[in-house]
């Protein structure tokens, strides 16, 4: 018998939806079949009478075709039954009610007009044939969809319980209740808030944020718990049901960073994928006003250095939605410009956008690319930020790092840019390896320069603005997606050191803080961003192994590597920073240079690098950064 039912509703929900005159049909053999129910209970006599029966017979069938019409302008039968809602058993009470208001007034009318060859249900009989025809046809489509959640249970499903209450979470799980093909059942909601703790909402129950819900989870055999848009932020400050579920085996699921949903529009699970590390890292929501930015860039002509780089490619990507005059985009990493040149043929066919391909550090190229499109805003990103690489090539980082800039900022001063921000880096303070004090090298240029246009020392208009972040999270060569392929190799996972501490921050919010520190820059600032709170290396690769899932993945200590520090300094505290409107932006106290002092240093630096001589180039990058100590490097030397 169980397989008979289960035969006849794959054969029938495997279609489409049966053809709406067909649910037109059911629903007016429910009106037909109510009206003889309520003739026997109004008027037995006629059952023994043929003119009374006759009379009502064809009152029963006017009935019918006025109930037709109702549901004809309510669209009752438009709807997919399986998939009926409480809006539809609504609009179902109102067009049968309708339909016994006129009925009763044709009835009225015909007795006034004295007809008697044709008798409607009085008010007694039209009373019952509504209630009866509204239940009929509730109680239809109610069957239909249990028989439809019915036929879709499978114990291969995967059980789950929501995260959330309100909005997010019952949107959630209406999704849920409407899948084609069931994948998952809700078992439960939690409530972090304490609402509703102990109720039941769609049918299933809420249960309270406490130590015990981990074990209520294994005991009902959930699998996964998806989280409310609404309480990601609530969510990942609770670090200990984080760690509570992904040592039971649970698994996560939380809507793309990316995505944005405004708590209205109805939600789709669809839209929920496995969370990644880069989800539960503990920090602040940063709002940044990127209407105000878009203003600013609407109509402008851009130009951005390192676009295919993981900051780069970013900023092309949030600068491409406010809709810019046009786009150039330099980087000299071919494969990588190739892919930011198919997502701006495909996402953004009517901006103009050029992708080239070439080394910052070719002045004459790059003197043809600002002539030719005379850019409004320059983003600088573009540099070698290998800490160990830059060790071992000292005079790579001279050419590239500080030269590059020099080159991209006298050109952007020569033809008129309004507004040049440079991407710097945590490292450039107090410095402790090569990568570091270039970076801090370029900063002191681009904000001497500005000064020198400031004083009148040089001629133009452009303002230098230089922001400083940490470690973004999944930029290319960052230790996330080094982790993440370790363990997909089944490890071990390599830690420099037990005690390595670093602040993380997700390359859309860093790019987003770029924009907004480049928006509020008048020249000469450089804008440090509030990194929020440091995380230990080695608990992150502990992490991402319980989120993998992973068994027997070890952790090896490789020992500091050349340049490193334990400890990357606190960008953000009140002892080196100046306070902005943006909470999470500050002004750095920095040594400030002259510009003519700047302009020697770096030509006496670069001829010194074409020598190649390791020594000899980071002791002149010394001289400039004096607060330039080396770290676990052949260079320590120097500072003795």
């Amino acid at each position: 018998m169980k397989h008979i039912f289960k035969n006849i509703t794959d054969w029938y929900f495997t279609k489409k939806a049966v053809p709406y005159w067909f649910i037109l049909l059911l629903d007016c053999l429910l009106v037909f079949l109510n009206g003889w129910i309520a003739l026997f209970l109004t008027r037995p006599q006629a059952f023994v009478n043929d003119v009374l029966f006759w009379s009502n017979f064809w009152g029963i069938l006017i009935n019918v075709l006025i109930y037709a019409i109702s549901f004809k302008i309510f669209h009752t039968y438009h709807g997919i039954v399986r998939y009926s809602t409480f809006h539809d058993l609504a609009n179902i009470s109102s067009s049968t009610s309708s339909a016994a208001i006129v009925s009763y007034g044709v009835s009225k009318g015909l007795r006034y007009l004295g007809v008697t060859a044709v008798a409607l249900p009085n008010f007694y009989g039209e009373f019952i044939v509504v209630i009866g025809v509204t239940l009929a046809m509730f109680v239809v489509r109610v069957a239909v969809k249990f028989m439809f959640e019915l036929s879709r249970t499978d114990t291969r499903t995967t059980n789950i319980f929501i995260y959330g209450v309100l909005e997010g979470g019952v949107s959630l799980a209406k999704s849920i209740f409407n899948q084609d093909v069931k994948k998952y059942t809700l078992k439960g909601f939690i409530s972090p808030n304490g609402d509703f703790v102990g109720q039941r909402l769609l049918g299933v129950r809420v249960y309270p944020e406490n130590a015990n819900l981990v074990n209520i989870m294994r005991e009902d055999e959930i699998h996964a718990v998806m989280i409310s848009p609404l309480q990601t932020d609530h969510f990942r400050e609770n670090q200990a049901i984080i760690s509570a579920l992904t040592d039971a085996g649970i698994k996560i699921m939380v809507m793309n960073q990316a995505e944005e949903w405004d708590g209205k529009s109805p939600l789709s699970h669809e839209r929920m994928r496995d969370i990644e590390i880069e989800d539960l890292l503990p920090r602040d929501k940063i709002e940044v006003d990127m209407g105000a930015i878009g203003q600013n860039l609407r109509r402008k002509r851009i130009l951005i250095t390192g676009a295919a780089g993981s900051i780069g490619s970013e900023m092309v990507r949030q600068i491409a939605k406010y809709s810019p005059a046009e786009m150039v985009l330099i980087d000299q990493a071919e494969t990588p410009m190739h892919d930011v040149r198919l997502y701006m043929a495909e996402h953004h066919p009517k901006i103009k956008c050029f992708t080239i391909v070439g080394s910052i550090t070719n002045r004459k190229f790059m003197e043809i690319i600002f002539d030719s499109h005379r850019p409004d805003y320059v983003l600088h990103a573009a540099a070698y930020k290998h800490v160990p690489m830059m060790e071992d090539n000292p005079a790579m980082a001279v050419q590239n790092n500080i030269e590059g800039t020099r080159v991209i900022a006298d050109l952007a001063v020569k033809y008129k840019t309004g507004k040049f921000v440079m991407i710097s880096t945590d490292k450039a303070v107090n410095p402790t390896n090569v990568m570091g004090c270039s970076k801090r090298i370029c900063e002191i240029y681009c904000q001497s320069l500005n000064q020198a246009i400031v004083d009148g020392k040089v001629e133009g208009v452009t303002q230098f603005v230089t922001t400083r972040f940490g470690n973004v999270l999944g930029s290319n060569g960052s230790v996330i997606p080094i982790f993440r392929e370790q363990i997909k190799n089944g490890g071990p996972i390599t830690v420099t050191d037990p005690e390595m501490v670093r602040f993380f921050m997700l390359i859309p919010e860093a790019c987003k803080l770029v924009l907004e520190a480049g928006t509020m820059g008048k020249g000469g600032e450089i804008y440090v961003f509030d990194m929020g709170k440091p995380v230990k290396i080695v608990n992150l690769a502990k992490r991402m192994i319980k989120l993998s899932g992973a068994k027997n993945i070890d952790i090896v200590f490789t020992g500091l590597r050349d340049g490193e520090k334990l400890y990357e300094e606190v960008l953000a505290s009140s002892e080196n920073t100046l306070p902005t409107d943006h909470p999470k932006i500050m002004i750095a106290k920095v040594r400030e240079y002259d510009y003519a002092t700047a302009v020697e240093n770096e030509e006496r630096l670069l001829k010194q690098s074409y020598t190649f001589d390791d020594m000899e180039i980071v002791r002149i990058m010394k001289e400039i950064v004096p607060e330039f100590k080396s770290n676990n490097s052949k260079y320590e030397v120097l500072d003795k």
